[in-house]
């Protein structure tokens, strides 16, 4: 099949590119490269020795959509094209509804003209809310979000579901993300975020590398063994894998189905520093400080859906993405933009 990739230069989305072609699918890019380069579309063409075609896009812009559908016979989309940042949405909210939704409702007008009825969806385990006890399981009510980037997973889900209602040729797979980490095994392509790091471990990387002079932990005062938060970090290739069985499934499946992704065990934020420390022989220099608004004490998936559904499961441990993200790093201590200066 030909899968459009809607944000497919970043740091998901490049991974799963390399994955589909390396599955023996085809691969169309769409990015404005907001928080992205185009750098990481050469890496994916080295890293599998095909080609890919690359389109420098908005994806609200529905000229700009039209146009890839027009010159491009497309089977899938995959939507990975939305912002990101929990903090800053808190601060832009208005940014985040225009750019998370706009770019979905665009994506779904412009398949439906162009005839195209598969839709795999970039989604997050933050839909579940505050509500719902753990582990995390795909029948539970979606439950009410702490920050602006949250309710736009939520919403877009709705749409998703509503439009699939409304359509029964359209097929959408839900893809519930937990926290994803580490790189592609040859260094080549991993997380490269812009300016200061939103998520630990690329924060962790940065100050292994030099890039930061020492990491905040936001609270240790939490009910978790060691009193910091507890997530359920999971192989960014081995989510990308799940991106991949999800095409695979979306080719004869029918209306909405929803898949955690994640490996259903939980660690802590002191799990990961130590872990890093361990795996790369490295001392990460780190200080407590207050709790973070918004943040959940702990919460992990359970991911058997997908692993009865897709024959999907995690295979890498928290050591191999500890030390391929440290791989990836001390390759690119200024990610793709080498020789350009620190954050430009």
């Amino acid at each position: 099949m030909t899968v459009l990739l809607a944000g497919g230069a970043g740091y998901i989305g490049s991974h799963t590119a390399v994955e589909l072609l390396n599955a023996g699918h085809e691969v169309v890019i769409a990015d404005d490269y907001s928080n992205s380069c185009p750098e990481a579309v050469n890496r994916i063409e080295e890293l599998t020795g095909k080609k890919v075609v690359s389109y420098e896009a908005d994806v609200k812009d529905a000229e700009a959509v039209r146009k890839i559908f027009a010159e491009n016979k497309i089977d899938c989309v995959i939507h990975f094209a939305g912002l990101k940042a929990v903090g800053e949405s808190v601060q832009q909210p208005v940014r985040y509804y225009r750019n998370n939704i706009d770019t979905t409702l665009t994506l779904l007008e412009c398949m439906k003209e162009a005839g195209v009825h598969r839709f795999v969806f970039s989604s997050s385990a933050t839909v579940y809310g505050e509500e719902n006890k753990i582990p995390y399981v795909e029948t539970m009510k979606r439950g009410s979000c702490s920050n602006p980037y949250g309710w736009t997973k939520v919403m877009m889900e709705e749409i998703l579901e509503d439009a699939a209602k409304a359509d029964p040729e359209l097929t959408v797979v839900l893809l519930r993300y937990f926290n994803p980490i580490g790189a592609h095994e040859s260094g080549r392509i991993g997380e490269d975020p812009q300016g200061i790091p939103n998520n630990l471990m690329p924060y962790i990387a940065q100050v292994a590398v030099g890039r930061r002079d020492h990491l905040t932990i936001f609270g240790d005062d939490y009910p978790t063994p060691d009193g910091t938060c507890r997530r359920d970090y999971i192989h960014v290739m081995d989510l990308a894998d799940g991106h991949v069985r999800a095409v695979n499934y979306a080719k004869d499946a029918k209306g909405v189905t929803v898949f955690n992704l994640g490996t259903g065990t939980p660690y802590s934020v002191l799990d990961i520093v130590h872990t890093f420390e361990d795996a790369n022989g490295i001392k990460i220099a780190y200080e407590m400080g207050p709790r973070r608004a918004g943040d959940l004490p702990e919460f992990w998936a359970d991911s058997n859906k997908a692993t009865q559904v897709l024959s999907w499961e995690a295979k890498r441990n928290l050591q191999d993405m500890c030390r391929d993200t440290w791989n990836w790093q001390k390759q690119n201590p200024n990610g793709y933009r080498q020789g350009l200066g620190e954050d430009k």
